[in-house]
């Protein structure tokens, strides 16, 4: 297949390029290469991109309607993966105009090019976030999720409701992914796991929030990844049995659908932080804090459908996982 990774220098985005191309798809990858985080890592992602067979990059700002569009006519794709998205659930209360632009105005660009250009399936990123001031754990798709509690997540949610119109309307295949707090070698340096392995390498205090209370669902990459492919794989068709008068939020009589992928084990944030200790021999000087705005305490991802409809469950335990990550971070950034 040849397959549009829209933020390929971003995280997922690398991991899931580097992926369709050794298993011999053709990859065009585009981001706009913007300094959120530091650049430098991202252009580091592209260097080892740029040594596999079968992938392209072009730098393009999904906002870009009539690059995009040039970019669509030219290359003819078959399936689009879309991770390109402005992240960060913190930084939405700072700069809410960044997340208007790349995950409404952002969106509604590839939803418009993906119809144009008859994309077989459109797989893009949603996130846990879209859970918000839900309580009921798992989390599952089949619950409701109108109480974001952060503009990230709202922007989330707004993209499936946006991806299901298209899917209604113009019959065009889309499935959101649900991803929940992903880490891994080559993983983004604002969330915890990179901020407090090298605030502890530094001798310098972590900010731990919730004062410590905080779960998370956390997904290795490699995890993400083989969820993401399989799902790529197997194309959003209808769902025949699917009722208008008891309307199910994951699925529709659209081709239409939607995953949690999570590691469906919800780890506590002192275990974390103990488990990255281990990793380094050091030990953590930390700060204790409360919540902040936009956070939820607790998330836990039901996958019952993602095994039923691709046969995969992420399995990766945070000792493993953790490891990893160290023995990338010391190799990359301490050599």
């Amino acid at each position: 297949m040849k397959v549009l990774v829209t933020g390929a220098a971003g995280f997922i985005g690398f991991h899931v390029s580097r992926y369709l191309c050794e298993r011999g798809d053709i990859v065009v990858g585009i981001d706009n290469l913007n300094d959120y985080y530091d650049p430098a890592l991202k252009q580091a992602r592209l260097e080892q991109l740029s040594l596999l067979d079968g992938f392209s990059f072009q730098k393009i700002d999904i906002v870009d309607s009539s690059g995009l569009e040039n970019l669509f006519s030219i290359e003819e794709f078959d399936r689009v993966v879309h991770l390109a998205a402005q992240a960060g659930v913190r930084y939405s209360l700072e700069n809410p105009q960044a997340y208007i632009d790349a995950n409404l105005v952002g969106f509604t660009n590839i939803l418009e090019c993906c119809r144009h250009h008859k994309i077989q399936h459109l797989v893009y990123a949603s996130s846990s976030s879209v859970y918000g001031a839900n309580t009921a754990m798992p989390f599952s798709i089949h619950h409701n999720v109108d109480h974001p509690v952060s503009l990230y997540a709202a922007t989330k949610k707004a993209n499936e409701l946006m991806a299901h119109t298209y899917s209604h309307l113009f019959r065009l295949p889309t499935t959101g992914l649900r991803f929940f707090t992903v880490y891994g070698p080559w993983g983004r340096p604002d969330m915890a796991m990179f901020l407090f392995t090298k605030a502890i390498l530094e001798g310098k205090p972590i900010q731990v929030f919730n004062q410590g209370k905080m779960r998370r669902d956390f997904t290795y990459i490699d995890d993400i990844v083989e969820g993401v492919v399989r799902v790529l794989d197997r194309v959003a068709a209808p769902n025949l049995d699917w009722s208008s008068e008891q309307p199910d939020s994951a699925t529709s009589s659209a081709p239409y659908r939607l995953y949690n992928i999570g590691n469906n084990n919800p780890v506590e944030l002192m275990t974390l932080i103990e488990t990255i200790e281990k990793a380094l021999g050091k030990t953590a000087k930390k700060e204790m804090l409360p919540i902040q705005p936009g956070d939820v305490p607790a998330t836990y991802a039901d996958v019952d459908d993602l095994i039923r409809d691709v046969g995969f469950k992420p399995e990766t335990s945070i000792e493993t996982g953790v490891g990893r990550f160290v023995e990338w971070y010391m190799q990359h950034y301490l050599r």
